[in-house]
């Protein structure tokens, strides 16, 4: 996919998702209440902005992030001060977070600044070639504002969905109860935002192929190395089910990691009997991999690529 054609695609789907929301949203005035509908959307809106302003110190919180001092690991800093310079950006804090499977995120907010978190198990198991080709990828989606934009779109399934719950509940227990066309127009809402939801998934998709674009763009021979780096990634992953116990919790930000921790498994599965003896060898194994019906499948439902599919499209960028 082009450059051209991967922003079509994204502008298209922000439109798509923009412009669906907007219809329904007008419907809903139309059909229904105008002032207890505003104020319901008036404190989900404020909800989620709250949530987006401190979700950074609640990420901290959920991960054991800390600071890295320059002190401590010069070299990553150097890494994340070349790669910010080569973004046009300012550099984000460096967070470390201790988690034992390989990943990265970035995340920030108006009162936390923006920041870039990878995990202990990535420097356990990446070289720092590969290390740098991830940093690179998050910087993509913070020069992108990839951090807004979702957390943008995210906010429109939430209004649906609590203003389809409003008017079940309303239907109820309200003034007018067993209004059945309430109650329908209220699962109608619900089953608008799971649709949505779909969308904003498939957006999703396409910014990590744009994030991914952005580091092969300022690391040299960037392809290769973030291409191993992901290998790397899904193949310690095989192990996740011994650790699933202390990783509970990554479900709650997935979407911010380089690679989806529950996608990770699936796709750590299909390659669990390869050998890890060789970076090339490994992303070789796994670009000679079928995508079968089910993997389609599953993708649709992943806030990322499918691991086969974004290889493919790192070889066309080398």
């Amino acid at each position: 996919m082009s450059i051209w054609k991967l922003r079509l695609s994204i502008f298209g789907t922000l439109a798509m998702i923009i412009g669906l929301s907007t219809l329904v949203f007008a419907v809903v005035l139309t059909l229904t209440g105008f002032f207890d509908l505003i104020t319901l959307g008036v404190l989900v809106v404020a909800f989620n902005i709250l949530q987006w302003l401190i979700s950074p110190y609640i990420i901290d919180a959920l991960y054991r992030t800390r600071e890295i001092p320059e002190s401590e690991n010069p070299k990553l800093h150097a890494t994340v001060e070349d790669l910010s310079k080569k973004s046009g950006i300012k550099k984000p804090r460096l967070m470390l977070a201790q988690i034992p499977i390989p990943n990265a995120f970035a995340y920030g907010s108006p009162i936390a600044g923006n920041r870039v978190a990878v995990t202990s198990g990535l420097l356990k198991t990446l070289e720092p070639e590969e290390v740098e080709a991830v940093i690179g990828h998050e910087l993509g989606h913070l020069k992108h504002r990839d951090v807004q934009i979702m957390m943008f779109v995210s906010l429109l399934p939430a209004l649906f969905y609590y203003i389809g719950f409003s008017l079940i509940l309303s239907s109820r227990y309200g003034k007018q109860r067993n209004d059945s066309g309430g109650a329908a127009l209220g699962l109608g809402f619900m089953a608008f935002s799971w649709i949505l939801n779909m969308f904003i998934l498939y957006l999703s998709r396409l910014r990590e192929y744009y994030a991914d674009r952005h580091s092969v763009s300022i690391v040299e021979d960037g392809s290769r190395k973030l291409s191993e780096g992901l290998a790397k990634i899904v193949h310690a992953s095989r192990n996740i089910k011994r650790i699933r116990n202390d990783t509970q919790h990554l479900n709650a930000f997935k979407a911010l990691f380089i690679s989806d921790p529950d996608r990770a498994e699936t796709d750590s599965m299909a390659i669990a009997t390869m050998s890890s003896s060789s970076e090339q060898k490994l992303v070789q194994e796994i670009l000679s991999q079928k995508i079968t019906t089910v993997d389609r499948i599953v993708e649709v439902f992943s806030t990322h690529p499918n691991i086969v599919k974004r290889l493919r499209t790192l070889q066309q960028l080398s």
